[in-house]
């Protein structure tokens, strides 16, 4: 036998920032940022909540101390195109699935005040059921388990909101009715659920052929760079790529700290100030300008919530491994 040649051990570097991501189709959220990791030889790494393997589009990931800022993106409003193809409803939702069942479509019913109805049925708090194939748990295991099973579970309807919702009558390349969807929701929101509601308010069913995410947060795919794209460059035009760590906080109020208050902030204590109260403050050092953190603000008082380590800030300031 052919002894294997020994593996090359890739030498890790600490790399702080947010590189916006778009995920191709067929790919984990997971195995994007994996791949990911590994071009940039970094030392910690996630991604900021998952899109479906059939999705594409924004998928911001986060390096080193974006991290620990993560979850603003979980909690963002995010924007997606979808198209639901009419009349054909599958075992997922989308068309990963098993058909379950065909109906004929009514042209009556796709009439403009017919879909104009249904963007206001739809907009606004809504709820809905969690699907089957989804990672949402039940005792410890994801619903995604017990549907490969073949167990059905009972699942209690969610509350989300659709804060704005586009629908238009398409077709696909077989000439099939469709419907065009273009959705801005809170975070949980199943736009495969969706597909399938509008469907079945419809009465003849649906189910997704096409998701992409335009947008999570104010982070736009006009941003974002491909894998294929990352592959094919040097380390530097990779490196460059990734954006500071306060991307994740342009909604965040600035407050400026001098060199005192700042070394006394970053050991958790709180300072008082001439500060209006506000619940997401992002926190800097005047002296070197860098950001320390996050924080809010009650009765005059800057309270931290999550902060950097000296570490992190000496790297971030000495340019990592962007020299």
């Amino acid at each position: 036998m052919t002894a294997r040649a020994p593996r090359i051990r890739v030498q890790r570097r600490p790399v702080h920032g947010v590189l916006l991501l778009d995920k191709p189709l067929g790919l984990s959220s997971n195995d994007a940022l994996q791949k990911v990791k590994w071009l940039m030889r970094a030392e910690k790494a996630g991604h900021t909540g998952t899109l479906d393997p059939l999705a594409s589009g924004v998928l911001p990931l986060c390096f080193g101390a974006a991290t620990k800022f993560s979850q603003l993106q979980l909690d963002a409003p995010k924007t997606y195109e979808a198209m639901a193809l009419l009349g054909v409803t599958t075992s997922t939702g989308d068309a990963e699935g098993e058909v379950l069942a065909r109906r004929d479509v009514d042209p009556a019913l796709l009439a403009p005040e017919r879909l104009a109805e249904l963007q206001a049925q739809f907009t606004g708090p809504i709820r809905q059921v969690p699907p089957m194939h989804s990672a949402l748990k039940k005792d410890g295991r994801a619903l995604y388990e017990y549907a490969r099973a073949g167990i059905a579970v009972e699942r209690e309807p969610r509350a989300v909101t659709i804060h704005a919702l586009e629908l238009a009558l398409t077709q696909t390349e077989q000439a099939q009715a469709a419907i065009k969807i273009t959705v801005t929701c809170s975070k949980g929101t199943y736009i495969r659920t969706l597909g399938e509601d509008i469907g079945a308010a419809l009465g003849c069913g649906a189910h997704l052929t096409f998701l992409r995410r335009t947008d999570t947060g104010g982070l736009g795919v006009q941003g974002c760079v491909t894998l294929a794209a990352l592959e094919a460059m040097d380390e530097p035009a990779r490196l460059a790529c990734v954006r500071p760590v306060e991307t994740l906080l342009e909604q965040h109020q600035r407050v400026m700290l001098d060199e005192d208050n700042a070394a006394r902030f970053l050991s958790g204590l709180r300072r008082r100030g001439p500060w209006a109260d506000a619940p997401a403050v992002a926190v800097y050092g005047l002296r070197p300008p860098a950001l320390l953190g996050v924080a809010h603000v009650a009765g005059g008082e800057l309270i931290p919530d999550r902060l950097l380590s000296p570490i992190e800030i000496q790297q971030i300031l000495e340019g990592g491994p962007r020299a």
